[in-house]
């Protein structure tokens, strides 16, 4: 390859390859982070309109499983029973991936779940654009999303040391609310002994777009499979596919540029 154009690609790939890196910092996560809640609120939304059911909350999914099984309704139960076991299993999945990988291959240790998840997506857009209208279909489809959900949502924990969450706003709009208590606390007091409260402004700005992004990607998502249904998903899953791909290539351009 000219060494123009591996240039080229070394520098686009750069951004995507540092946002999946085993090295990490407050920049990396963030990007991360937003990334995935844009694809999260999307898939969300998107999954209403798709399938008819909500998949990356599992509040709503547990009260609804509680409803139903107070009302007999044992059907209904048993599809919310295997939401939630999906969800669980997609967490399950991505800490696996991700100790395993950090033994044998550290460098692309959060691109394994971030793959996966691209591949679950895809073939949840082609499948839908195959068999959208089939009952069968349907059923597959709602504990998949709950299972990519998990996925993603236990690999942003993961990556960020339980700092953040992207599949679900409950946790961002309480942290946000905490530090906005913070903000417009009125410090009266003088005593040294008891320190000033002072709001998080880096933290209540990443809360911010982390909501932002996930609105953002539901509107799009929602307007998306609305008018051009399950060809939606793929261009997400595009993206978390170059994400996952990120460190193969940069370390194949490495190997290259060695060779030379």
């Amino acid at each position: 390859m000219p060494t123009a154009s591996r240039m080229f690609i070394r520098r686009a790939i750069g951004p995507l390859h540092e946002a999946v890196a085993a090295e990490r910092n407050e920049l990396t996560d963030t990007r991360l982070a937003l990334t995935l809640t844009f694809v999260a609120g999307a898939m969300n939304a998107g999954a209403l309109v798709a399938v008819g059911q909500y998949t990356s909350h599992m509040s709503g999914i547990v009260s609804a499983l509680a409803d139903n099984l107070a009302l007999g309704a044992w059907v209904l139960a048993l599809g919310g029973l295997g939401a939630l076991a999906s969800f669980i299993g997609g967490a399950a999945v991505s800490a696996a991936l991700i100790n395993w990988a950090r033994r044998h291959r550290a460098g692309a240790q959060y691109a394994m779940p971030l793959l996966l998840e691209a591949a679950l997506l895809g073939a949840f857009g082609l499948g839908g654009m195959a068999a959208g209208g089939t009952r069968a279909f349907a059923l597959l489809a709602a504990p998949a999303l709950c299972f990519v959900m998990g996925l993603q949502n236990a690999t942003i924990t993961k990556v960020s040391g339980a700092r953040m969450r992207t599949t679900h706003v409950t946790g961002i709009v309480t942290d946000m609310g905490i530090e906005l208590g913070k903000l417009f606390y009125w410090n009266r007091s003088r005593d040294i002994v008891v320190p000033s409260v002072r709001a998080d402004r880096t933290k209540l700005r990443l809360l911010g777009g982390l909501l932002a992004a996930f609105a953002l990607g539901g509107v799009l998502g929602a307007l998306g499979f609305a008018r051009f249904g399950f060809a939606t998903a793929l261009p997400f899953a595009l993206v978390l596919m170059a994400l996952g791909c990120a460190p193969s290539i940069s370390a194949a351009l490495s190997r290259g540029a060695q060779a030379r």
